[in-house]
């Protein structure tokens, strides 16, 4: 039997067992509900509504800080964990926790925690084995696409809200965001404060690095397949694998040749 450090670290990673998928699919469900409650607070809404809202934000944040507290209990080699990219989304995304207060420009780190979806992206996801790298790629893009609009619109209307008109919900600092990415540049929506430049700055300077690169990658995956046939993996189901290949490159399944289809 597992030791309990172990086994917590094995179901914190794990999407294959019902608990595994199970706890990872609980906290997929409160990143995008807590998400929900940022951009429903940033629209009027009854005071007994915001309170619910809150406590539920609260609530969830207290899950989130558990979870990384496990997290670091688990890690083997704790240091890098800290520093690995995975740490420091969900360290940015209790910030306000951990320093003790959840107002002014430090509400600005919760927009952050979608980013933690990151994990689920990869290959073999907690809805299913994404069957090819294509697959896997285009899901990259469109992720990336929708965070850089999700975190910067949260980013700046957090800080020009209560200095620019314009920016009266999530919804314009999106439209904003999308405007912008566009290179539509439509202008009725522009930020004013210096902060707010800046962050239109960093996000279409974001675009420009991470969306080409991914691009490129699709690309020269779809170079690649011409080279490649389609034989099922009867264990994880991965459609796509090289023309010489006999074993599968996920799962190391012997394959069915007699199956295969040329590409």
């Amino acid at each position: 039997m597992l030791p309990l450090r172990e086994k917590i670290a094995f179901y914190l990673e794990d999407i294959d067992t019902p608990v595994g998928k199970g706890i990872n699919l609980f906290i997929t469900g409160l990143v995008l509900v807590s998400s929900g409650i940022f951009v429903a607070e940033t629209y009027k809404i009854p005071v007994e509504v915001r309170q619910i809202l809150d406590a539920i934000e609260h609530l969830i944040l207290a899950v989130f800080v558990i979870e990384y507290g496990l997290r670091i209990w688990c890690a083997e080699r704790k240091l890098p964990f800290i520093f690995s990219l995975y740490s420091v989304i969900d360290l940015l995304s209790i910030a306000p926790f951990l320093i003790g207060t959840n107002v002014g420009y430090l509400r600005i780190f919760r927009w952050f925690r979608i980013l933690r979806l990151i994990r689920f992206i990869q290959g073999k996801t907690i809805f299913g084995y994404v069957s090819s790298e294509d697959g896997a790629i285009f899901t990259r893009i469109i992720f990336t696409i929708l965070s850089i609009i999700f975190v910067f619109s949260g980013l700046i209307y957090q800080v020009e809200h209560t200095v620019n008109p314009k920016f009266g919900t999530f919804l314009d600092a999106v439209y904003f965001s999308v405007s912008t990415i566009s290179t539509a540049g439509l202008g009725d929506i522009t930020p004013i404060s210096e902060i707010g430049r800046l962050l239109t700055t960093l996000m279409v300077l974001t675009g420009i690095v991470l969306i080409p690169w991914q691009l490129g990658d699709l690309i020269k995956r779809l170079v690649k397949t011409a080279d490649q046939i389609q034989v099922l993996c009867s264990k994880c189901g991965l459609a796509f694998h090289d023309s010489d290949a006999y074993f599968c490159k996920n799962c190391g399944t012997c394959l069915n040749r007699s199956q295969q289809t040329e590409q």
